[in-house]
């Protein structure tokens, strides 16, 4: 068996975890799913190995933890604040076998190789139990829980069964109105590093392995309800027509004139058509849509702006356009201590003489979260032409060598400043 600590341990539970899928056909793994308890079963066993305690918390997020001597303590002990490392353990629809997955299994790897290693505080691994949203439309649900930040308007959420959150917590075994017992409290945190593939192409166009991330960019996510009028396709000439799928597509192609005008990312993931017959006119076309920035003021200038254009294409074609915001995330500024001790970690791994480079996630990530309780810091690893959500996404083990060294020298830098 492959020795626990090494890249190809790392890649070889990274393989691992694939397993637990909902589909034969493709990886997809969701919240409070029994391949979400299958996932935590696995991670649990790497943790132990590793010299950790193990926890699954109130809403099914899975920790270990170690003192900070060195042995194996129950995650969330009081008194003795604790570095947080991990990511996330759900997948969206047919994903990579990378992305979340891979920053948890790395967090173990490091722990491994400090095992019996003194630090100044203790430290915790995590995997968060749903980043995706993809059952209940909600992201970051397992991380806001830990962030103290859940949201009782959630329970009544319910996936495409009917299922609701609540039903579903009950299901796994977890009592809803336990789930504030999931909390963290600041002042039992030192911080919170997460390893992740960069999910874009900059770090391979700039031919570099590693960075560390300066901000995450703020997200909102919205539900946009074009309403017209179903009538006869043969029958109703185009003067006649309210047509929601034809408002939909001025919609869509105008979201994206707009973002590219604005330096943010807009993105409609997909749109539902009704009646949906070859031979009526659409008369309701509902459509998701994605918008991201480098700050809040820029994500919700463009939001105004799409607002704006809505009403002027309603005006014109005739329908009704509204709109439910269903998730919104600050954007997020990595702390300057713990960007510091991963820059250093990379230079260290990398021996390069030049400076590490900082980038930007437009991607949202567990941190966003956490950020309410602690401290966060970010390590990219390249992946292949930015490639993410997709079975095709792919790291090389070099890099994962890189990203496992660079990783644990940030934990003893970040120690050796807390010293």
């Amino acid at each position: 068996m492959t020795a626990i600590g090494t890249t190809a341990w790392v890649m070889a539970r990274c393989d691992d975890l694939t397993r637990h899928s909902a589909r034969p056909d493709a990886l997809e793994r969701v919240y409070l799913s029994p391949e979400h308890a299958a996932a935590n079963t696995a991670v649990r066993a790497w943790m132990l190995d590793a010299g950790l305690d193990t926890e699954t918390d109130a809403a099914g997020n899975i920790w270990g933890r170690r003192s900070a001597a060195g042995a194996p303590q129950r995650p969330g002990t009081p008194g003795e604040p604790a570095l947080v490392l991990g990511s996330h353990l759900d997948t969206v629809p047919d994903a990579g076998r990378y992305d979340g997955m891979l920053g948890v299994v790395l967090a173990i790897a490091v722990a491994h190789r400090l095992r019996g290693q003194a630090l100044p505080f203790a430290l915790e691994v995590v995997g968060f139990s749903d980043e995706e949203g993809t059952r209940f439309g909600k992201a970051l649900l397992g991380s806001c829980a830990a962030s103290g930040q859940w949201d009782e308007a959630w329970w009544d959420q319910a996936d495409a069964d009917g299922v609701t959150l609540r039903e579903a917590f009950a299901r796994f075994g977890l009592p809803p109105d336990r789930v504030g017992d999931a909390a963290r409290r600041p002042a039992d945190l030192v911080g919170y590093l997460e390893a992740h593939i960069e999910q874009g192409p900059v770090l391979q166009d700039r031919q570099l392995p590693l960075a560390y991330v300066t901000t995450i960019a703020g997200a909102r996510r919205f539900v946009l309800t074009v309403t017209g009028e179903a009538r006869h396709a043969g029958g109703t000439p185009f003067d006649r027509r309210r047509d929601a799928l034809v408002a939909a597509a001025h919609l869509v192609t105008r979201i994206e004139e707009l973002a590219r005008a604005a330096g943010c990312l807009a993105t409609v993931g997909d749109i539902h058509v009704e009646p949906g017959a070859v031979n009526v006119i659409p008369g309701r076309a509902e459509l998701t849509l994605d918008l991201r920035g480098r700050t809040d003021a820029d994500r919700d200038g463009l939001w105004d702006q799409i607002a704006v254009a809505g009403r002027e294409i309603a005006d014109a074609r005739g329908v009704t356009i509204e709109h439910t915001e269903t998730h919104r995330a600050p954007s997020t500024t990595c702390a300057p201590r713990l960007s510091r001790a991963v820059a250093a970690g990379i230079t260290k791994a990398t021996t390069t003489s030049s400076d590490p480079a900082g980038l930007w996630s437009p991607a949202g990530h567990d941190g966003m979260a956490m950020a309410a309780v602690t401290d966060v810091g970010m390590l990219f690893l390249r992946c292949r032409d930015g490639i993410s959500h997709h079975p095709d996404e792919h790291v090389e083990p070099e890099d994962v060598d890189l990203a496992l060294d660079a990783y644990t020298a940030a934990v003893l830098a970040l120690a050796e400043e807390t010293r």
